[in-house]
């Protein structure tokens, strides 16, 4: 059977990303998100004032379907909602105002949070076309700390979180292509009575890959644990201009010499962000990722030497 109206595409597509970042209380969300493309917050915390960012402050559900409307005419590059638990907040205001209840709860057998959950839903679908615009969705969240129990499990556990309705959540983690849960890293030393102490707690991180500890995920091979600077995630939201300007500066024969001209900070930067071991070099990365490298091999370049700056 010949078919006439499908249309088939072959190959990896470069295209803008949806990234949920959510962690724990001060560990630098907001800040981290503002290192983003040209990004524009959707300030619904209102908390975005020690930032040099531009904000549209957001106070009702409506205010923010609208901004999210509007955002596809802009010229930003990633829009950022801060955050995902106080939009859910202004969704289940307007439910209530538009149903005249005074709560979630009076609905019956939850079925309230279903259908915030279902606004949720279509705010979600909407993006969309953000993302078909070429622009970055970012959702900011909390985290919270829940006891789970698992079938396979002998005994609940407590577990990191999104901040966010049971009805709700999943649908954020199902929207995201990158789900970072960022922390402080710490280590338990036992003293001599045999008692825990928690050390460290000043070095940031960005975890990428699910544990039983917290919900994370990534589709683009990020190493499971990354020093939280942007360093560590730029090279996922270049721009299909900005990927094209590298061949035509460096001719496509040229990109290997040019990686080995900057072997040091090429290879302390793979090392950093967990790509490389410390007897491998760039040339032990996978095919596939050099032939990105080589695309934006100006900009990975100068990405390399920006962090061994910032990390001598």
């Amino acid at each position: 059977m010949k078919i006439q109206s499908m249309k088939i595409t072959k190959g990896k597509q470069q295209r803008a990303q949806r990234v949920v970042i959510y962690g724990v209380e001060s560990v630098g969300k907001s800040t981290f998100a503002a290192k983003f493309p040209r990004p524009l917050f959707l300030d619904i915390e209102q908390g975005t004032s020690h930032l040099d960012v531009d904000r549209c402050e957001i106070g009702s559900w409506k205010q923010l379907t609208d901004a999210l409307a509007e955002a596809k005419a802009t010229d930003y590059k990633t829009i950022v909602v801060d955050s995902a638990d106080w939009a859910e907040r202004l969704c289940v205001e307007d439910l209530l105002a538009s149903t005249k209840k005074t709560s979630v709860e009076d609905f019956g057998f939850g079925k309230g949070w279903v259908m915030v959950a279902e606004r949720m839903s279509r705010m979600l679908s909407s993006i969309d076309q953000l993302i078909d615009a070429g622009k970055n969705v970012v959702m900011i969240a909390h985290s919270k700390i829940v006891r789970f129990e698992a079938p396979d499990a002998l005994a609940a556990y407590d577990r990191y979180e999104l901040k966010l309705s049971k009805q709700s959540s999943p649908l954020l983690k199902e929207f995201a292509d990158e789900l970072w849960f960022l922390r402080f890293k710490t280590k338990v030393s036992t003293s001599e009575t045999g008692k825990g102490k928690g050390v460290g707690g000043k070095e940031r991180i960005l975890l990428t890959t699910h544990s039983a500890a917290y919900d994370a995920k990534t589709r683009s091979g990020l190493a499971e644990e990354l020093p939280l600077e942007w360093a560590s995630v730029a090279h996922l939201f270049e721009t299909k201009a900005q990927a094209v300007v590298a061949p035509t500066a460096t001719p496509p024969e040229s990109w290997a010499a040019r990686l080995a001209e900057h072997e040091g900070a090429v290879n302390q930067f793979l090392l950093g962000r967990g790509v490389l071991t410390s007897e491998q070099t760039w040339r032990d990365c996978a095919p596939e990722y050099l032939e990105r490298v080589a695309l934006r091999v100006d900009q990975f370049i100068n990405t390399a030497i920006e962090w061994r700056s910032a990390n001598k």
